[in-house]
């Protein structure tokens, strides 16, 4: 039997800024839910440099004050990012 690639590792939640979501139109928000829920399916851990998000960091802010300081949330679903999905919830016994 031949080899073949597996494919997976792709994720499909978008998360950015709170201040940033709301600034984007419904238009600009499924751009970037879509793009990335498409290169989750083809096993893509990124999704397309065309749809990177523009002014979502404040100028001057280094990587660390930018990912403690904001408040993130799911692009798609508005939740808190890091927040369980309804998909991996399951019962305790």
């Amino acid at each position: 039997m031949a080899k073949r690639k597996i494919k997976g590792g792709g994720t499909k939640k978008v998360c950015l800024p709170a201040s940033k979501v709301r600034s984007m139109s419904k238009a600009e928000r499924d751009k970037v839910v879509r793009a990335k829920r498409s290169a989750a399916a083809k096993g893509d851990y990124k999704r397309s440099s065309k749809s990177n998000v523009k002014g979502a960091r404040k100028k001057g802010a280094t990587l660390r004050d930018w990912f403690e300081k904001e408040n993130w949330i799911n692009v798609a679903t508005g939740e808190p990012c890091g927040a369980s999905s309804s998909k991996t919830k399951r019962k305790r016994k």
